[in-house]
């Protein structure tokens, strides 16, 4: 099935034929350290670079007309939905810690086994808030 049947568009510049829902990897939160499922996958016949779809809505639960695409290259930037300021922050830490491997899958050079083996978590870090007095010296 095809992301376009499921959300009922695609992001410009995007071919309809880019986005095989099967040929995506599900990463959950446990995996990632982030609070929401992150969708990677190959290039397939895409023309654009690496890019993953983050849900946009925290937890385990992937819904494809709720997610916000992320680009990997040259740095992790935005391109389509909204992502709060602390989930884009943690989103592009994660990708930045995970640039290589993340390109990896992309080029076809590593498989899904061995890019769940090289991914990182990033370190789950409480937000700070007037309730959250910052720690230091």
């Amino acid at each position: 099935m095809k992301v376009k049947e499921i959300a009922g568009a695609t992001v410009p510049g995007e071919r309809e034929d880019t986005d095989d829902l099967f040929e995506m990897a599900n990463l959950y939160p446990r995996e990632t350290g982030l609070p929401m499922t992150v969708w990677v996958s190959p290039r397939g016949n895409a023309r654009h670079d690496v890019r993953i779809k983050v849900n946009m809505a925290h937890g385990d639960r992937m819904s494809i007309a709720n997610t916000a695409i992320v680009g990997v290259r040259p740095t992790p930037r935005v391109i389509a939905g909204r992502l709060a300021p602390a989930d884009a922050q943690a989103i592009f830490q994660w990708v930045m810690l995970n640039t290589d491997a993340l390109v990896a899958y992309w080029e076809g050079r590593i498989g899904t086994i061995e890019l769940a083996a090289a991914l990182r978590p990033i370190s789950a870090q409480p937000p700070l808030g007037p309730s959250s007095p910052p720690t230091g010296p």
